[in-house]
């Protein structure tokens, strides 16, 4: 059930990244790279924001300031692919820039998830 919540969640923020990123592109605001940054940074706070209050529960392993620090951690690898995936796609192999933010923003998702059940949100074990 928590992928659920975790897919609309994930939804709505992919959502925040992909109209900020399309906007400051088509409007010559931003090149891919900026857009790239300032999307994904914004999504990165609705995530969060969402995810405590719809699929995982806060400090269940980290104190709030730990766990926050530890979402902006896991969200600066996602940004890093995020950004090197945008290079290859549209610098290499010359890919539509607003097709190439929907594959990184899928590919990214996944590791977005992984990093929050799996190591940030993930329950503490009971020692026995």
């Amino acid at each position: 059930m928590k992928i659920f919540r975790y897919f609309l969640v994930g939804g709505i923020a992919a959502t925040v990244d992909f109209s900020i990123f399309a906007a400051l592109v088509t409007t010559e605001t931003a090149g891919w790279f900026t857009a790239g940054v300032i999307g994904f940074s914004l999504a990165t706070s609705v995530n969060y924001l969402l995810s405590i209050r719809h699929v995982f529960e806060s400090c269940t392993r980290f104190t709030k300031h730990h766990e926050v620090m530890m979402v902006f951690l896991a969200s600066g690898v996602g940004l890093a692919c995020n950004q090197a995936i945008l290079y290859i796609l549209i610098i290499r192999l010359n890919v539509d820039t607003l097709i190439a933010k929907l594959g990184a923003t899928a590919i990214v998702f996944c590791w977005n998830y992984l990093a929050r059940s799996k190591f940030i949100f993930r329950e503490k074990r009971c020692s026995i």
